[in-house]
């Protein structure tokens, strides 16, 4: 169990819900995923004057929590503008926050993250942010009133996996009581168990498997890793060692001649 924000929910892998090939398809996927939460863009769903309707009816029909967010959002302002909208539409105080800093990167811009979550906090919000995994800027998303963090592990859509596997597991033992969601840059379900094996409270993707040959499977893979990772971190992994050490002991072993 997962407690966010005083909800407690079952699974540890939450699924975004864009780009798959068809709105049959993505509802087979969130089934196998397990996930009882989904990640919604209002912006991208009703760009170019689309209104977004019938999606939004499939989302709601599929029985899960959805969290809003601000994808695509470039400033505090617009952010917290497209939050307050998401809040409207979904009716839910909960905000998947994403202020983008670098076009190539799609790296968050921190400064304007942290204004625009202060802002959404204090307007009662529970604010998940998409952030990097420096220390600085989680203490300071943490001070604007986040009770979950959402560090990436590399950029988003890369599928790169976990690029600095050091700053996460210094993340997560310097947050011990904060909820930490690693969010984009997770391209297979071996990536996903090594994050949950280093003690992260689960896994948010979407490309990964709305761009696999066959998302459904895939969102079957990832609910077993995950799940897995969990497992083994629960029953503490054996650290890496300079030296051989036999499984069988050599003590008190019979010796012929």
């Amino acid at each position: 169990m997962l407690d966010l924000y005083g909800i407690t929910v079952r699974s540890r892998l939450l699924l975004g819900t864009s780009r798959y090939p068809s709105p049959a398809i993505l509802a087979e996927a969130v089934e196998a995923s397990g996930t009882d939460i989904v990640t919604v863009s209002l912006r991208r769903e009703t760009a170019g004057g689309k209104s977004g309707g019938a999606f939004f009816e499939l989302i709601r029909s599929l029985g899960v929590r959805v969290l809003p967010n601000t994808a695509g959002c470039h400033s505090a302002s617009e952010a917290v503008l497209t939050a307050r909208m998401a809040r409207e539409v979904f009716a839910t105080d909960w905000i998947k926050l994403e202020v983008i800093g670098h076009h190539d990167t799609l790296q968050p811009d921190v400064f304007a993250l942290v204004e625009a979550a202060r802002t959404l906090s204090d307007d009662g919000f529970k604010v998940f942010p998409y952030t990097t995994d420096d220390l600085v800027v989680a203490e300071r998303l943490v001070d604007a009133g986040c009770e979950v963090l959402m560090p990436w592990c590399a950029p988003i859509g890369s599928a790169a996996g976990p690029q600095n596997v050091t700053a996460l597991r210094t993340m997560r033992h310097h947050f011990p009581d904060v909820p930490l969601i690693v969010d984009a840059g997770i391209g297979r379900p071996s990536h996903a168990c090594q994050v949950m094996e280093l003690g992260f409270g689960a896994v948010l993707l979407n490309t990964a498997v709305a761009g696999a040959g066959d998302p459904v499977a895939m969102a079957r893979a990832f609910h077993h890793a995950i799940t897995a990772g969990r497992d083994a971190f629960l029953a503490g992994l054996l650290e890496p060692r300079d030296m051989a050490i036999p499984s069988t002991p050599v003590i008190g072993r019979a010796v012929f001649s």
